[in-house]
């Protein structure tokens, strides 16, 4: 792998993590710290957005690896995150919420399911 690659990896890493800080505390401003929906907006969008990316780039284009390795592998690998859907998933069941445990991992793993597929369907009408 080059060191462009890396590069790569490192600024888009940057740029989806600043991103995903920025949509999650403007989704938290609207709706609350109720439920974990910064987290699964982030993730849905990011979901999404990986469904479609795979095709365009990929399949369609056939991107360079540094591309593919800045925008899904950087970009998008920081800009949802697995581990504070668990981290939140935790505190839920710590403290006995287990409706929202429940809730918060049936909407992330359907959702985001279906948003890569949704992705993945868009991208192949271009």
């Amino acid at each position: 792998m080059s060191g462009l690659t890396w590069l790569a990896v490192a600024v888009g890493g940057g740029l989806g993590a600043v991103s995903r800080f920025a949509m999650s505390h403007q989704v938290y401003q609207w709706f609350g710290r109720d439920f974990a929906w910064g987290t699964l907006s982030v993730n849905l969008l990011g979901s999404f957005f990986m469904g479609l990316t795979a095709v365009l780039l990929v399949d369609k284009l056939g991107a360079s690896n540094e591309l593919r390795a800045f925008v899904m592998v950087g970009f998008l690998g920081a800009f949802t995150t697995f581990s504070t859907f668990s981290y939140e998933t935790m505190q839920y069941i710590e403290v006995g919420e287990l409706n929202k445990a429940f809730l918060n991992i049936a909407l992330s793993v359907i959702t985001c399911l279906v948003a890569v597929w949704a992705g993945m369907l868009t991208a192949r009408q271009f």
